[in-house]
Parts: C-alpha cells; structure tokens; sequence
C-alpha cells in the first residue's frame, strides 16, 4: 500500500514540475494567432448574396454626412456625390479599393513579443469597449469608471496569456476635459500595457496632439511610423448608412499621422439595421466597404481593420442582447465575410448581458468567444470583462475570462490526427506485457502540456477535496490575483526620465509611482 501511494505520489509530483516548467512557444497547446475557419454559418452562396447585396446597396443609397474633404477624397475615387447629398460608389470603386487595401497587417506591441499577425484565419482575443461603469463584485453594484480603473485593467490585461491586445475597455469619467481624458487614456493604458493598444479621440482638433504623444512615447515619430503600437479605433458611421463626420475628419488626420484604424460600423439590428441577422450584415458590409473606399483614398494600402459589429436587439423590450446566440451567429458570419474579400478584421465576442461574473456570464462570454474563433475571425474584440451589454467592465470578470479564452483556444486548436496521434503501437505496449494503463507513461508525460489546457481558477477536484480546501470560488480567487497584479510594479511603466518629460507636457492624472 505504502509503495503504490508512493508511486503515485511521486508521479503525481513529476507531473506538477512539467505543468510548472516555462514551455516554448512551440511547445503550447495554445498561443496567440492560431488558425480557426472551421465553422462556418453561411454557405458560400450565402456569402455571394450578401456581398452583391452590400454593392447594390452601396450604388443605388450610398452613404451621407461625409465630411468636405471626404467627398473630395471619395469623389477622385470615383464615388459620385448624388444632389442629395449622398455619395454612392459603382462596383468598380469597390474593387479597386479592395485591390489596393492592405490584405495583411501587422499591429505592433511596444514589445515585439505581442505582435500580432493579421491575415487568413488567425485568431487573437482581445478587451474592447467604452463602459462607463465599474462592477463592484463585493457590493454587487455599479459606480462611474475612472481613469485609474482604466490603467488598473490594462496592467491586469498586460500578465494575461490568452488576451492578445488591448483596446481601451472602459472611459475615464474622471476627467471632464475631452482632450485631457484622451492624452490621459493613452499615458494610462501605454504605462498599464506593452500590448498593441486601440482607443478613439474624441474630436478631430485633438490628433495633433495625440500624435505628439504616440510620437514621445516611441522615442520620436520615424520610429512610431515604423512600429505604431497604437490603432485608432473609429466609428466612421452613424448607422444607418451616414458618415459620423467629426469622425471622419479625425480618422483623416490618424492614417496622415501614421496610425492604423479600425473602421468600425457598429449597427443595432432591429433599430439601426435591419432586423434579420442577413439584413444586418449586408448594412455592416457596405458601411465598411465604404471605409475602404475612403482610406485608400487617402493612403492606399493603409493599415485599416474591417469592424463590421453588428449588435443584437431583444425585439420585445429594445434591450441589447449582446450575450444571445443571435449575436454570435453575427460576429462569426461576419468573420466569413472579411475572408470572402482577404481582409483584416474583427467583431465583437465575449460580451455579456449578465451584470456579475455569474453562471450567465459564463454560458454567454464562452457562446461568441467559441463561435468567433472558430469562423476564423482575426481580433475578437470585447472578449473579456464587459458585462451589463457594455455598460460595465470587470477586473476580475477579465482575469476568469482569459481561462475562458483558453479553453476556447483549445477547440479551436481542434483535433491532430496522424500516424503519432492515433496510438496503436502505444495500445499495443501498454495492453500486450504492459501495465495495462497509460498514466505516466513517456508518451502521455510528454504531451501533458502540448495536447492539454490547464484552467489556472476553475476547479477540478474532488467534492472533499473542495471542502477541505474551503470551499473556494472564482470570484475570490479571481481578487486575489488582481489584488497580486496590481500590487506590483508595471512592466509597461515608462523609462524615468521620460516620465518625467511626459508629466511636464500634459496634466497626467495618474499619481506618479
């Protein structure tokens, strides 16, 4: 008895050194940038009826509000300026367009190590959003978001394996200034994360000095125009079908500047688009069709994202289902449509309508995480920490959403099967002369941590052993670790003297460190 516990234990021991050992990246069962594409919700005639209805729609009703010097932009690209006011744009401007767009884009992480690769059916997840509320996990309640909320996340995000980038989750409502809270988001979130980073501005005067942030930040503007670590994530549109001109007018100046943009169409199907999941992509489609048109009019070739995010709608109450099984068949055909034409792109997924990090929460994230890594979809945005349909943000919802990422990742991952994989000669030993099992054999030993994922809060064990632990759940569990994070040194925080620099230019916000 005493020799079998010890066996065990010992191979049970030889097991936890593996699990602890630092993998390789060839090595893991997971890691950023992995191949999805096998589901697939629309059939390849699906994708042909959406795509000619999208171009119809872009010839015969065209988009309106664009800014003066967006028509003119458009105009020399052969979009006709209708006397109503309406720009409409011949299939031909379209597939020029699409001939001269970027077909992959590299969004840079101030460390190189986050680099993301987007093209074909690489998927990476990532934090999206502009909540205004913070979740009170404790007193289970709502309060304004601050800045610090807003540096706090991006420092929990930037220790985070399964989050890949970060784009701005949450507003500073803290600061009542526009253009200090937008200089105030990129000091907290470039000091919070060596991530690639997306935010939007908020008026179009202010990119100039935006820029000459980004600009110091890189250590001067040839270098941020070579490795720009930050996109400006713009919604371009007003739903449906019109330009959000100041919009507009700074997504012009972001691309001069050297930024890439996510052109995002963000329509309420049901409200601001049509009311059929079909209906509401074919909108999306065409909005975005026409972002190309306008970027590569400014730039051809340009880093742009095609953020078709169509949202979902509960038709009986006008309340936003962006946890419903109706918005992950969105995301993910939309993830179809941005391969149909080569593109970048992305969409919402991991949203919650739940208001904790519950049972809810978790049925909902996993749904559209699931569905849009597996279509392929290169950044799924919003895949961990909102909650309340976008209304509030979670830190500890973040932290249990990147185990949730990560089982998601391991479907994704799929099934290997080759001449290795499929085991005869390992049957044949273990059931002829062997010990008649596979634990702690060389071969399951060695595919411990390449084949499986292990959850670093969810629980695996035993009822007893559960009990004897005390009885822990995820949320206390998921504070402590945030309590860890945050009360350690930021790997991102800037160079001293720079610091120093940057808090003698703008009014930083955040206390110094």
């Amino acid at each position: 008895m005493t020799r079998t516990s010890s066996r065990r234990s010992g191979g049970r021991n030889a097991r936890r050194e593996m699990r602890a050992a630092a993998l390789t990246e060839d090595q893991r069962a997971i890691f950023p940038g992995m191949s999805g594409g096998t589901y697939k919700p629309l059939s390849p005639s699906d994708i042909e009826q959406i795509h000619e209805a999208a171009l119809k729609a872009l010839e015969e009703i065209g988009l309106a509000d664009a800014p003066e010097s967006g028509v003119e932009y458009m105009v020399k690209a052969g979009a006709i300026l209708g006397d109503d006011g309406r720009l409409r744009y011949p299939r031909a401007v379209v597939e020029d367009a699409l001939e001269k767009c970027a077909k992959t884009i590299t969004l840079y992480g101030r460390d190189p190590k986050h680099d993301l690769q987007l093209s074909g059916n690489r998927v990476h997840f990532g934090t999206a959003g502009a909540a205004v509320s913070m979740v009170d996990v404790e007193g289970k309640n709502y309060r304004d978001s601050t800045l610090q909320d807003l540096h706090d996340a991006c420092k929990i995000a930037d220790q985070l394996e399964n989050i890949h980038f970060v784009q701005r989750p949450l507003v500073a409502r803290d600061i009542v200034d526009n253009l200090e809270m937008d200089l105030n988001t990129i000091y907290a979130c470039c000091s919070g994360t060596t991530k690639h980073i997306g935010t939007s501005v908020s008026e179009p005067q202010f990119v100039p000095e935006i820029l000459e942030l980004l600009y110091k930040i890189a250590g001067s503007e040839e270098a941020f125009r070579a490795r720009p670590f930050m996109a400006n994530t713009n919604c371009f549109v007003v739903p449906p079908m019109k330009f959000a001109t100041e919009s507009c007018e700074a997504m012009e100046g972001c691309i001069l500047g050297g930024m890439p943009v996510l052109l995002l169409s963000a329509c309420m199907s049901g409200a601001t688009a049509p009311s059929t999941i079909a209906g509401a992509i074919v909108q999306s489609v065409a909005e975005c069709l026409a972002g190309l048109v306008y970027v590569n009019a400014i730039v051809p070739g340009h880093p742009a994202i095609f953020g078709t995010w169509p949202f979902g709608l509960d038709l009986r109450t006008g309340a936003m289902t962006s946890g419903s099984g109706e918005q992950a068949l969105l995301s993910a055909a939309c993830a179809q449509m941005h391969q149909f034409y080569g593109l970048p792109g992305g969409a919402p997924g991991g949203m919650t309508d739940s208001k904790l990090p519950d049972m809810q929460a978790g049925w909902e994230q996993m749904c559209s995480n699931l569905m849009c890594g597996l279509a392929g979809m290169n950044m799924v945005y919003e895949a961990a920490g909102m909650h309340a349909s976008l209304l509030g943000f979670c830190h500890e919802s973040l932290i249990l959403g990147d185990d949730l990422i990560g089982q998601a990742m391991r479907c994704l991952r799929g099934i290997e099967v080759d001449e290795t994989t499929l085991a005869v000669d390992q049957i044949r030993d273990v059931c002829i002369g062997g010990p008649g099992h596979y634990l702690g054999t060389g071969e399951t030993l060695s595919r411990m941590q390449k084949d499986f994922v292990y959850p670093t809060f969810a629980s695996r064990t035993s009822p007893k052993e559960w009990d004897e632990a005390g009885k822990d759940e995820l949320v206390p569990k998921a504070k402590a670790r945030k309590e860890e994070i945050l009360n350690a040194p930021s790997p991102a925080a800037f160079d001293p003297i720079l610091d120093a620099e940057l808090r003698e230019t703008y009014n930083i916000h955040l206390p110094s460190v």
